[in-house]
């Protein structure tokens, strides 16, 4: 069986992108044999409980419907999908053991592992598969991943061990898009009986078994004997804690109540890096709040409004207040430069003037009163409504700040408000993060913006392997989101977290909502918990 490993990333390039034929796996259509990946240098230890603190509750199991980075993490644990994210964003085997597509990257086959099982004994197979896409893509179902997937437009069962993806037309990203943190494996008997059940029990494929479930205090999962790789987990048994003050999470890690931190923020970074026996982790990422506006509600119906408020922006100052330094200017575009097709635009500059000249352009001369809604969670969206407020006042913008209960934001706010702040991980692809937020069609259309030409640019970034050709489209959508700013985005947060030095194997994804602790495990002076 070949293996990918971080290696493998330029070999994927090659061979889905650069050359226009799909191949990962031998005997792919035209394509590539993708090399093995290299042996580990030392066996990890095996054994022991891992104790992990997230910063709110686990409030969906169901892996289908998943929404926030603690519940992606136990999602990640408990259920696996076709494929999964290497750190530097390749896609790598996890239920499939290989894949190939089509010269015209329109239909990709896709070979399961031998002898796979879920949880509950029964044997996982290309049925399971396709019924679990057909559920993701069924609106009724109303997944996040129904819009993120890709332009699936069937899925059959070859046999029991290949699946046949036919797309809407060709797509080179499929198999990272298909590592989607809601694409994971669910049994077709579970789907036919009704996904409720999944609301309280997990009947996944992964590298645990869930032991005990409470959302707002303790998961608690254990190693699962029948996983595909026989290796792996490392770790018998990992406990993940809801700890929502962070200053309360780092005391218990420096008090070794805890073994690591999912999340750290940026205040706390600092007093966890002195502390003994601590190794803080950080890593430069796409992840961003964004202040979202609806642009099919006044006043942000009116371009000039939204540009005038994002040039009140001074975005450097936004990433020392908001971030502490741990972090980048952004430039309206939900693209940093970690990502592939980033394209270099001109930062923008405060302008006071200009900005209250468009505001009083589009009828507000006298200033503009709005509320700006905030979640409670993570702590930095209110900070950077705050910032936003302040520096937007003396262009005659009068923000009023709400900060709100997380949950509360979900079920009001979200998708629905005129006025918030948004916070999002970074996407493997271009295609994905445009595809999540911003075109006509998104899954979290929150700014209804709806730019048929932004549209059309990402659509052809999606339906070409040719390099160039993507990144000229790419490059488009970008400069209309710089342009027309449908949200302002003015800063990418550097990813932070702490762990305690017998921790191994663990280091943070870029991607900010993948964990891969199956390769974690503890070594010498952790300790020993029943």
């Amino acid at each position: 069986m070949n293996r990918f490993t971080s290696l493998d990333r330029r070999a994927f390039l090659a061979g889905t992108t650069a050359l226009g034929v799909g191949a990962l796996g031998v005997g792919a259509l035209g394509g590539l044999a993708v090399p093995a990946g290299r042996a580990l240098a030392a066996t990890p230890k095996r054994g022991g409980a891992l104790r992990v603190s997230i910063d709110q509750a686990v409030a969906k199991l169901n892996p289908l419907l998943v929404r926030v980075n603690p519940e992606y993490l136990v999602a990640e644990l408990l259920y696996s999908s076709l494929t999964r994210l290497s750190v530097d964003m390749a896609a790598e085997p996890d239920l499939a053991e290989s894949w190939m597509s089509s010269d015209d990257l329109s239909v990709w086959t896709f070979t399961l592992r031998p002898g796979l099982t879920f949880h509950d004994g029964s044997a996982c197979t290309a049925a399971d598969v396709v019924a679990t896409f057909e559920a993701i893509l069924d609106p009724a179902t109303a997944s996040p991943g129904r819009k993120n997937v890709g332009p699936i437009q069937s899925i059959a069962a070859k046999d029991d061990r290949t699946v046949v993806f036919t797309l809407t037309g060709p797509y080179a990203d499929l198999p990272v898009t298909l590592a989607y943190t809601n694409a994971k494996v669910v049994p077709a008997a579970v789907i036919k009986g009704g996904l409720d059940r999944l609301a309280n029990e997990a009947v996944g494929t992964g590298p645990f078994k869930l032991v005990s479930f409470e959302p707002e205090r303790l998961v608690v999962v254990e190693r699962n004997p029948a996983f595909y790789d026989k290796a792996r987990p490392y770790l018998d048994r990992i406990e993940i804690v809801v700890h929502p003050d962070a200053t309360s999470a780092g005391s218990a890690l420096i008090a070794g109540d805890i073994d690591m931190m999912m999340s750290v923020s940026p205040t706390e970074f600092g007093r966890l890096g002195s502390a003994s026996g601590v190794n803080v982790m950080r890593t430069p990422s796409g992840q961003f709040c964004n202040v979202n506006m609806a642009c099919d509600q006044k006043p942000f119906d009116d371009v000039r409004v939204r540009q005038a408020l994002a040039l009140t922006v001074d975005r450097k100052a936004m990433v020392d207040f908001v971030t502490e330094g741990y972090g980048t200017p952004g430039n309206d575009s939900p693209l940093s430069s970690a990502y592939r097709f980033y394209s270099d635009q001109t930062l923008k500059q405060p302008d006071i003037t200009k900005a209250k000249k468009l505001l009083a352009d589009a009828g507000h001369a006298d200033g503009l009163s709005v509320t700006l809604i905030a979640s409670d969670r993570p702590a930095v969206r209110t900070q950077l409504a705050v910032a936003l407020r302040e520096m937007a006042k003396p262009a005659g913008f009068d923000i009023d700040v709400q900060t709100m209960p997380h949950a509360t934001y979900l079920d009001q706010v979200w998708k629905k408000g005129a006025f918030y702040v948004g916070f999002y991980n970074m996407q493997p692809t271009a295609d994905a993060i445009f595809s999540l937020l911003y075109t006509s069609d998104a899954a979290w259309n929150e700014t209804r913006w709806n730019n048929s030409a932004f549209d059309k640019a990402v659509a052809g970034g999606r339906s070409t392997a040719d390099e160039a050709s993507r990144r000229v489209f790419y490059a488009e959508a970008q400069k209309l989101m710089h342009e027309e700013v449908p949200s302002i985005i003015p800063v990418f947060f550097d990813l932070l977290g702490a762990k305690r030095d017998y921790v191994e194997g663990y280091t943070l994804h870029p991607r900010g909502a993948v964990f891969r602790l199956d390769h974690a495990s503890l070594g010498a002076g952790a300790p020993k918990r029943a």
